[in-house]
C-alpha cells in the first residue's frame, strides 16, 4: 500500500485583525479564549499551554515554516486552509493564505476548505455561553455573479504548484454543502470555469454530518447526485451517541440547551468515541475518513462544550490505524484522510506540541504513516 495522503484542516484564526477587535475587543484572537479556558472538573486538562511554537503570531513567516516542517516530518501531505467567504466579496483572515499563496512560502502543499456559515457571538467566545445568541457576520449567497467572483478570488490558488490534486482536479472542500442553494448549479458553474481557465474541472468534496438526523443516508445519495465527488464525515455526533447510548445522549442535549448553568456536561471518553467513530461508510472509493486527536471546545463554549477525556497519543495511533485500515484498498489518489485539526486549539483538537505531550501526537502520526 502506498502511503496514505493526511491533509490537516488548518485554522487561520492566530492573530489579530480588524472585525475581532470590533466585535471582542482589542487584540483579541484565539490564544484569548485558549489562555483563559478552565478545568471545569477534576482532571480537566485546561487550560493548554503551547510549547515549540509558543503562542504564535500567523503573520510572523518563520511561524508558517516551522508549522509545515514539523507537519512534512509527521507525514503530513498538507494543509487544508481554511477560507471565509462572506458573499459580495466579503471574506476574512484571508491575509494569511494570501501571503503563503504570493510569496510561494513555506514551499509545502496546501487545499481550501470553504467555512461556509455565519459567525455569532458564541462562535469564537466563551464569555457569551449564557447570552442571547446573535449574528455578527451573515453567510449569503447573493447568486451567480457571486459565485463567478469567488472563482476567481481564488483561482490563483488553483493555478499555484502546491495546490493539492485528485484525479488531477484541485480538490475544494464545502463545510456545510446543502446550504448552497441550487449548489448543483454551483458546481456546474465552477467546473466549466475551471475548464475555461487550463483546468480539468474541481474535485468537490462535502463535509457529511453523521448522527444528527434519520436521513443520513438519503442526504449522502443527495449529494453525490447534486454533482459532489467525493464526501468526508463528520461523525462526531454520531460516535457521542453510540458510546453513552442515544437516551443518555439527547437527555444531556436537552438539558443543556434549557439549563446551561447546572446540566451534566456533555463529557465522553475519547476511547469510546473512537471505537465508535468509523462506519463502513469509510472504506467506499468515493468517502475520505477522519482522524482527530481530541476535542474539546471549553475555550470556547465553556460548560455549554462537548468534551473529550482521556486522549493520548497512543489511542490517536489507535485511531490512525483504524483510518488507514478503511483506505487500504482504495487508489492512490483516494487513500485521502483528513486531520482534524492541526491547529484548533480551542477546540482541544490540535496536533502542536503542548506542555503536556510535547511532540507525542506529531510522533505517533509520523510513526503511523511514514513506517
Amino acid at each position: 500500500m502506498n502511503r496514505a495522503r493526511i491533509i490537516a484542516f488548518y485554522l487561520p484564526q492566530f492573530h489579530p485583525f480588524k472585525e475581532n477587535d470590533e466585535w471582542w475587543g482589542k487584540g483579541f484572537t484565539e490564544w484569548t479564549n485558549v489562555g483563559k479556558a478552565k478545568p471545569l472538573f477534576k482532571g480537566h486538562y485546561q487550560p493548554r499551554v503551547p510549547a515549540d511554537l509558543g503562542y504564535y503570531d500567523l503573520r510572523l513567516s518563520i511561524i508558517r515554516e516551522q508549522q509545515a516542517a514539523m507537519a512534512k516530518e509527521a507525514g503530513v501531505e498538507g494543509f487544508m486552509y481554511w477560507h471565509y467567504w462572506f458573499g459580495n466579496g466579503k471574506t476574512l483572515m484571508a491575509n494569511i493564505f494570501d501571503e503563503v499563496l504570493t510569496t510561494g512560502k513555506p514551499d509545502f502543499p496546501f487545499c481550501l476548505g470553504w467555512a461556509n456559515h455565519s459567525w455569532t457571538r458564541r462562535t469564537w467566545n466563551c464569555s457569551a455561553q449564557y447570552q442571547q445568541d446573535m449574528d455578527l457576520i451573515k453567510q449569503e449567497y447573493p447568486g451567480e455573479e457571486d459565485h463567478i467572483n469567488h472563482f476567481y478570488n481564488i483561482l490563483p490558488a488553483f493555478l499555484d504548484k502546491r495546490y493539492i490534486t485528485v484525479d488531477d482536479k484541485p480538490i475544494f472542500i464545502i463545510w456545510s454543502p446543502l446550504d448552497i442553494p441550487n449548489v448543483s448549479g454551483f458546481i456546474k458553474l465552477w467546473n466549466d470555469l475551471a475548464h475555461q481557465n487550463g483546468l480539468k474541472g474541481i474535485h468537490f468534496v462535502g463535509i457529511w454530518t453523521t448522527g444528527t438526523n434519520p436521513d443520513e443516508i438519503e442526504t449522502k445519495e443527495l449529494l453525490f447526485k447534486l454533482g459532489f465527488d467525493a464526501l468526508t464525515l463528520s461523525s462526531l455526533a454520531m460516535a457521542q451517541k453510540q458510546s453513552i447510548g442515544r437516551i443518555k445522549n439527547r437527555l444531556i442535549i436537552e438539558l443543556n440547551k434549557r439549563f446551561p448553568r447546572y446540566a451534566p456536561l456533555m463529557k465522553y471518553k475519547y476511547s469510546d468515541i473512537i471505537n465508535n467513530f468509523y462506519s463502513e461508510f469509510d472504506s467506499q472509493e468515493n468517502i475520505y475518513p477522519t482522524i482527530i486527536p481530541n476535542w474539546d471546545r471549553s475555550p470556547r463554549g465553556g460548560r455549554r462544550a462537548v468534551i473529550y477525556t482521556g486522549s493520548t497519543p497512543e489511542l490517536f495511533g489507535k485511531m490512525t490505524a483504524m483510518a488507514l485500515d478503511k483506505i487500504k484498498n482504495k487508489q492512490d489518489e483516494h487513500k485521502i484522510i483528513f486531520l482534524r485539526s492541526w491547529n484548533e486549539w480551542a477546540e482541544g483538537n490540535y496536533m502542536e506540541p503542548d506542555l503536556r505531550f510535547g511532540l507525542g501526537y506529531v510522533n505517533m502520526l509520523k510513526k503511523m504513516i511514514v513506517k
